[in-house]
């Protein structure tokens, strides 16, 4: 099972190194990693999404209560949260394709970031099954690179870390 550790740090140098370090250290693996500023300068959140069952999760929120930096940690459910994750796809194109791929791009809301003569550059949002599902779509033009940032997620309604 997937969780989505939202995860309030100090904004100091180091601080990346010793959270990620913790999680090798113990030997889990993290699937997804966004780290930004808050509202405040002086904070860092984290969005971490690590693989494993209620207990090891447990046991790296226990690990990570004890670093320094870390103000605050919540495992953020799903169903209570709006998460997002930003692909940047770069497929093939050439003059049969391009206004397939442009009508595919439309339909899944994303916007076409660059146009080369022989590529588009395409960026989408979403959740990670509409990122999935966009690359499967396009695969069969030719991606020839994608890169897909972490998840990010924030509670619902009045609920929040901070």
């Amino acid at each position: 099972m997937k969780h989505t550790l939202s995860v309030l740090v100090k904004n100091r140098p180091g601080v990346l190194a010793r959270v990620s370090g913790l999680f090798s250290r113990r030997g889990y693996n993290i699937d997804s990693l966004s780290v930004g500023l808050t509202h405040n300068p002086d904070i860092s959140r984290m969005t971490i999404v690590v693989a494993g069952d209620d207990h090891v999760v447990e046991q790296v929120v226990k690990q990570l209560n004890k670093l320094i930096d870390v103000i605050k940690i919540l495992d953020i459910r799903e169903d209570e949260s709006v998460n997002r994750e930003l692909a940047l796809i770069k497929v093939e194109v050439d003059s049969g394709t391009r206004s397939e791929i442009m009508q595919i791009a439309a339909i899944f809301r994303a916007r076409i970031v660059d146009v080369g003569a022989r590529t588009l550059v395409i960026e989408v949002t979403g959740d990670s099954h509409k990122i999935d599902a966009m690359e499967q779509l396009l695969k069969r033009f030719g991606i020839k690179e994608m890169v897909r940032a972490g998840k990010v997620s924030i509670l619902r309604g009045t609920k929040g870390i901070e």
